[in-house]
Order: structure tokens, then C-alpha cells, then sequence
């Protein structure tokens, strides 16, 4: 049997997450921390990618690999153009389109841009796994109401997707024959039906949604006008919208452990942390009703999920859907890896990017 031997890389705005990783699971690894670092706060994202270079360079020297005797290399996917969920060969029009980030800029463009290095390195493959622009949306999830709006997937896809396989093995059921509905708690929270392995719908985690420990979800839309209208800087705005709203904007802390103690003495604490919840639960709740049918679990997942109170509080309102299990956390060097392996066992085939494809409900 093949020893399989793979570098994962997964880049976040201030660290380097490395790891090598064989059949069996964690071999070894690092995050690298560049908070010290000038060039993390100087240069913009995609003109990083030197220094990061250099970082990955170091940890496969300290760890004596030799970049030809990998497997292969796989990363974190960035914002790319919409593609269905699975991992994906790290191709020329895939750096084009990192380089000139198309879908915005941010730390995971560098994933795939990493990964092309290290594979011209050592001549092996590079891959990256259900990145955040995963679209496998309805036919009926698009529409918005406002026909020049269409909505658009964004979602924490590489937990979600890690996260519904998990509960396969649990509940004894391929996944292509289960209806989920997966809540990812984090900083920021992805909420969607997961249905025959498809996640058909999802609150977009910038935009829509439950109100998160620093994002504003749904507002009333007439107000959103009369903001901007006040503000007058669409950059600024969108900075309020996506990391200084939700609890943050409340309670002026973007720690829910925290808040979640000072809820026991403190009224609003309290009054926020159980809204928090309960805007969750609508929104597990709205997407248990995008079948006809009830769902088979409810998963929860991230950061959050490691609070037996936050999970209890969103429990309270959604228990009548079904089981719930939870994953607190996110291994997404794990799942990164596990995507590769499944390539590298011929499980599943590698995608060729971009691909992109519409399912009906």
C-alpha cells in the first residue's frame, strides 16, 4: 500500500498553518505567526506571497522534506469564481484568477498560490478543497426578490461539507441520502440545508442571516439606505456590516466567553447573547423548511459550538426538527487533508476548475 505523504497549507491574515500529514492523520505542524512581521500589515494580500514563500520553504527544510517526495501539496481555497463542492486541481486559470483576486481580496487567495509553488517544486499535484465560493444552490435559493440581485453563495464550505460527512458516519447513512441542516458558528455563522450531499441554500455569512459576535446579518432594508446615506463610504460601511456589528456592536467585545459569563449577572449581556441564539435557530429553522420532508439531523459546528449553553439555547427552539449533533470546532487542516486523500485514493476525482453547475430543487 502507497505511504501517502502531503503538505497542507492554510493561510490566515496574520498566520501560516502548515502540516504534513500521512494516511493515518497529523504527522507534524506549525502556525506560523507574522503579527510582528511588517510586511503582513504593509503589503497588500497577493504581493505577500514572497515572504510566505519563504515561511513554507523554512517549515519543509526544519522538517527535512524534500518537496519531490510529497504526495502532493493542498491548501485552503480562496475566493474564487462559483464551483460545486469537492477539490480541485490548482491550474493556470486558477492562479490567474488568485493573482487578480476576482472574488475579493483575502489571506486564503494565497492557499493556491502557495500550492502552485511548492508543486513546480517538487513536480507533484496541488490541489485545494471546497472553497468558500462553493455554489450548489437551488434554482429557487437564487432569487432575491429583486431581479438585478440575485443571491450568491458564500459559506463556510470546508467545515460544513467535513462536518455532514462526520454525521453520515454517525448516523449509518451515505450522505447522498440525507437531509441536513448545518449550523457553522464562528466569527462568522454559515447556516444551510444540506440535502443528498448538495448544500442547496445558505445564509451568505457577510450579508444575510443571524446577527454573529461581530457581523449584522439581516437588516431592514429602507434603514441600510438611510446608513449610507449618513456614512457616505461604502468601505467604511461595509467594516460596520462585517466585523463591527452583531455582539460586538452591542456589547463592544468580540468574545463570546465573555459574554457568555456575563450574561449570568449583566441584563443586556444576557438580552444579547439569547438573541444571538435565537436568530440561529430561525435560521435553522427556515432552512429545515427548504424540503418537504424533516430533516435527518441538525449539525452543529465551529468555534461556538464549544459552548454547551449557546448550543443548549439554539437547542431549545429547534430540538422538535430532530437529533442534534455536534462538532465543536473546525479541523480544517484535517479536512484539507482529507479531501486530498480522497483523490490520492481515487475515491472521488479531482475537478477542473473553474466548473460550475445549477441544481433544481
Amino acid at each position: 500500500m502507497a505511504q501517502y505523504k502531503i503538505l497542507v497549507i492554510n493561510p490566515g491574515s496574520t498566520t501560516t498553518k502548515l502540516a504534513i500529514f500521512s494516511e493515518e492523520g497529523l504527522v507534524v505542524g506549525e502556525s506560523l505567526d507574522h503579527t510582528g512581521e511588517e510586511w503582513a500589515t504593509r503589503f497588500k494580500t497577493v504581493d505577500q506571497l514572497p515572504f510566505r514563500v519563504a515561511a513554507v520553504e523554512e517549515f519543509l527544510k526544519r522538517n527535512s522534506v524534500e518537496p519531490r517526495n510529497l504526495s502532493c501539496v493542498v491548501a485552503r481555497g480562496g475566493l474564487l469564481r462559483p464551483v460545486k463542492s469537492g477539490t480541485y486541481i490548482v491550474n493556470e486559470e486558477m492562479v490567474k484568477d488568485l493573482r487578480q483576486e476576482v472574488g475579493g481580496s483575502h489571506a486564503s487567495n494565497l492557499g493556491g498560490l502557495l500550492a502552485s509553488h511548492v508543486a513546480s517544486l517538487g513536480g507533484i499535484p496541488a490541489y485545494v478543497v471546497d472553497p468558500v465560493s462553493v455554489d450548489e444552490y437551488s434554482a429557487v435559493a437564487r432569487l432575491s426578490g429583486i431581479p438585478d440581485l440575485p443571491r450568491k453563495s458564500l459559506l463556510h464550505a470546508l467545515n460544513m461539507k467535513a462536518s455532514a460527512r462526520k454525521a453520515a458516519v454517525e448516523l449509518g447513512k451515505p450522505l447522498g441520502e440525507l437531509f441536513l441542516v448545518i449550523a457553522h458558528l464562528g466569527s462568522g455563522f454559515s447556516v444551510s440545508p444540506c440535502y443528498k450531499g448538495r448544500l442547496t441554500d445558505a445564509n451568505n455569512s457577510n450579508e444575510e442571516g443571524p446577527f454573529t459576535v461581530e457581523r449584522a446579518g439581516t437588516l431592514p432594508s429602507l434603514y441600510l439606505k438611510e446608513l449610507y446615506d449618513n456614512i457616505q463610504d461604502p468601505k467604511k460601511l461595509k467594516t460596520i456590516l462585517v466585523s463591527e456589528s452583531g455582539m460586538y456592536g452591542y456589547l463592544g467585545t468580540k468574545d463570546a466567553r465573555a459574554v457568555e459569563m456575563a450574561a449570568r449577572t449583566e441584563r443586556k449581556a444576557d438580552l444579547v447573547y439569547r438573541a444571538m441564539a435565537y436568530q440561529v435557530a430561525k435560521e435553522i429553522c427556515a432552512m429545515a423548511a427548504t424540503y418537504p420532508e424533516s430533516p435527518d439531523a441538525v449539525v452543529i459546528t465551529g468555534g461556538l459550538a464549544r459552548s454547551s449553553v449557546f448550543t443548549g439555547l439554539i437547542r431549545e427552539r429547534t430540538g422538535f426538527l430532530g437529533p442534534h449533533l455536534v462538532y465543536p470546532g473546525e479541523d480544517e487542516m484535517g479536512a484539507l487533508a482529507e479531501g486530498a486523500l480522497r483523490v490520492l485514493k481515487k475515491e472521488e476525482a479531482a475537478r477542473v476548475y473553474p466548473e460550475k453547475e445549477v441544481f433544481e430543487v
